[in-house]
């Protein structure tokens, strides 16, 4: 009996995308994995988090949202039907990580990882709802959020690269050091969702409950986090100028340090002004691009030049190609 045929494997057998137009359909999924974390918080802090009374339907009656649900049904419901456009992207970045010639299954595999990272924070989504907004739910939520813009990263950087050993391109306490701001930045978003947990935009207007502590305490702690991620980044910045790091490397520090300038200085305008909706936006969408300038920032510490389809390896002592692409 032969081999059943996938519509995947079937667009495969007759499609090879370039490596650019692969590259664009990751960053699609990347695009859109910040997109969903800003609009998400976007359902919480306009109170709209019960604005659909169950999951997966809106109502026990409707699949949609009703008039009688209002304003809130609508946002609440139009964030549901967005995790379609996601999935979409995720879709095309499957297809073409599986098209690409000669298979590489690595970046095939990590595709479709973002696929089962999008159905399962879908369901925790509804059981957040089923649970009335529970705060620990909702940071579960936020943080699974950011797995698959963790994936979806990898995957766009690694559609760069070829598919062999990783080679190192700075030394190894430096390497280390950059392991240090991975760490301690996933410290600061954790403590973050602590923040937002016991804060006072709680996603909907009627008694939520909130994380048992002082928000005020949680938000000193959740800055001395960032005072520390700031410190490490900081010494990451000098570390790769004094070993002399590739150029696309000290620029990928830069940026590291240009997006916490940034984030820290909503964070404390937020803080003393009360929280206002917009700044807390603001500060999401500046948590996503910190965690992206993280990530590229260790992922451009390695390289990987030979293997990839369409891109040989490069001559002894030539910069890799997507060093200055990713």
């Amino acid at each position: 009996m032969g081999r059943v045929e996938t519509p995947i494997s079937y667009i495969a057998k007759r499609w090879t995308p370039s490596a650019k137009t692969a590259k664009r359909a990751a960053l699609a999924a990347v695009v859109m994995s910040v997109f969903i974390i800003v609009t998400g918080g976007a359902v919480r802090l306009t109170g709209s988090g019960l604005g659909c009374d169950t999951w997966p339907k809106c109502t026990d009656d409707s699949l949609f949202a009703t008039p009688e649900q209002g304003l809130h049904g609508a946002i609440e419901f139009g964030n549901r039907m967005l995790t379609y456009v996601l999935s979409a992207a995720v879709g095309w970045a499957i297809i073409a990580a599986r098209s690409l010639k000669p298979r590489r299954r690595g970046l095939t595999r990590l595709a479709w990882s973002q696929f089962w990272l999008v159905m399962g924070n879908a369901v925790i989504g509804g059981i957040t709802v089923w649970a009335g907004l529970n705060p620990w739910s909702v940071a579960g939520h936020f943080l699974l959020a950011n797995c698959l813009l963790t994936v979806a990263v990898i995957t766009w950087v690694r559609i760069g690269e070829g598919d062999g050993a990783p080679r190192p391109r700075a030394p190894r306490p430096v390497r280390q050091l950059s392991w240090a701001v991975v760490a301690a930045t996933v410290l600061l978003m954790v403590l973050g969702t602590t923040v937002t947990g016991s804060g006072k935009h709680a996603g909907d207007s009627s008694d939520v409950p909130r994380m048992p502590w002082d928000w005020s305490a949680a938000a000193h702690v959740h800055a001395v986090a960032a005072w520390v991620v700031c410190a490490l980044a900081v010494a990451m910045f000098f570390a790769l100028r004094v070993v002399d790091a590739p150029a696309d490397t000290r620029a990928r520090a830069r940026d590291l340090l240009l997006v916490l300038l940034a984030q820290g200085a909503i964070g404390y305008v937020q803080y003393f002004s009360d929280v206002p909706e917009i700044l807390v936006g603001i500060h999401m969408l500046g948590s996503s691009l910190m965690w992206i300038a993280v990530m590229r920032l260790l992922l451009s510490l390695r390289e990987r030049p030979a293997g990839g389809p369409g891109i040989p390896a490069p001559a002894s002592g030539q910069q890799p190609e997507h060093a200055a692409a990713v």
